[in-house]
């Protein structure tokens, strides 16, 4: 069952209990391998172990360093990770879109700022080096709202 906590170490007791070694044995493997490719690591513990995607990943990540799967703490910390026109640009885009829609929560999800409604995610926002990518969860909202994207490139579930 996956893990409501975002701390790598959350995956620790269900690593132990499905492939019966304790986690100081898992680092000892991460330790020999340790100089491979992320890719490469994750493809050593899937083969050799049959580590399941979610499991290896928890175990390499966290052998790299990182600790949480949380980039940032608040969707501020997200803004200050970016360009500071692009944030402002972002803001006023949430701000239209949440005096419109004032239900819509603003929430971090997959380490991107998102509007929510319920449980179910209804835009989000992605960045970068000179792009701000936005990403509406419904195909009709292209359709209806394309006239205003003139001269942008719009793909197939993005603009």
């Amino acid at each position: 069952m996956p893990t409501k906590d975002p701390a790598r170490k959350a995956h620790f007791p269900a690593i132990e209990k499905r492939y019966q070694k304790p986690m100081s044995y898992w680092f000892s493997v991460m330790e020999k391998i340790k100089d491979k490719k992320y890719s490469e690591q994750i493809s050593h513990l899937r083969n050799k172990y049959k580590f399941s995607q979610v499991h290896a990943n928890a175990l390499v990540m966290y052998s790299r360093g990182s600790e949480s799967a949380h980039r940032f703490n608040s969707i501020s910390d997200y803004y200050k990770s970016i360009d500071p026109i692009q944030a402002k640009t972002i803001k006023s885009i949430f701000k239209v879109i949440r005096t419109k829609f004032p239900a819509l929560e603003l929430v971090l999800a997959w380490n991107h700022p998102m509007l929510k409604l319920g449980d179910e995610y209804i835009f989000g926002v992605s960045t970068a080096k000179n792009h701000i990518l936005i990403a509406p969860f419904n195909a009709t909202v292209f359709k209806e709202f394309s006239p205003y994207f003139k001269g942008h490139k719009i793909n197939k579930k993005t603009i």
